[in-house]
Parts: structure tokens; C-alpha cells; sequence
């Protein structure tokens, strides 16, 4: 199993970027895929996740409104579309997948068996 994440870079504050990242090795259709990011100093954390059925999605309250989590299980990628970025949004961003996550620990890291190796965003002022 491979995902190999990608997009990330340096950007003013307020502008946009997309990360895509494509899995291999795994049916992805039956994932429940999510990003997590993890700033310098800074625990891993939750930002977005999308359950494999039902299109149910979940953000974090730092992100939501801001953020988009998406997928294309025709070309086995997930994408997280970013908006309004802040210097706070600055961390490497991490993909995950699992096909068995429950619902109450859909923001919890340990759930998730797949990931990605991250793709740092920098977020200038």
C-alpha cells in the first residue's frame, strides 16, 4: 500500500492550494480517507476525513468553511482543497486511509492505517 501526497508549497496568506494524493496498493473506493497536519512543536492533528459511503465528511473547527476534502475513486486519489489559508495553516499535511474506521474515531490518527509520507505547506503573512 502506497499514498504518495502531494501539492503543498509556499504561499502568501489568504490564497489557495490543492493537495492531491494518489493511493496504490488498496481498493480505495472502500476507504475512509482523511488529512491530518502536524505544525513544528506540534501533535499531529485532525483536519478532514470522508467516509468511503454515504459521502459523509467531517472537518475540524479551524478549517471548516475554508477547507474541502475530496475523492475520485476513478483515479484512486483523495484531494484537499484549501482556501483563505492562514499563517496558522502552515504544517506538514499527512494523507490516511483505512477501510475500518468507526465513526466516533473518525479524527482520531490511530485509526488509520495508511499514510501518506506529507507534503509541507508554508503559509507566509
Amino acid at each position: 500500500v502506497q499514498l504518495q501526497a502531494s501539492g503543498g508549497g509556499l504561499v502568501q496568506a489568504g490564497s489557495s492550494l490543492r493537495l492531491s494524493c494518489v493511493a496504490s496498493g488498496l481498493t480505495f473506493s472502500r476507504q475512509t480517507i482523511a488529512w491530518f497536519r502536524q505544525a513544528p512543536g506540534k501533535e499531529r492533528e485532525f483536519v478532514a476525513a470522508l467516509r468511503y459511503s454515504g459521502g459523509y465528511t467531517y472537518y475540524s473547527d479551524s478549517v471548516k468553511g475554508r477547507f474541502t476534502i475530496s475523492r475520485d475513486n476513478a483515479k484512486n486519489t483523495m484531494y484537499l482543497q484549501m482556501n483563505s489559508l492562514t499563517p496558522e495553516d502552515t504544517a506538514v499535511y499527512y494523507c490516511a486511509a483505512d477501510p475500518s474506521v468507526i465513526l466516533s474515531a473518525v479524527r482520531e490518527p490511530r485509526s488509520y492505517n495508511y499514510w501518506g509520507q506529507g507534503t509541507l505547506v508554508t503559509v507566509s503573512s
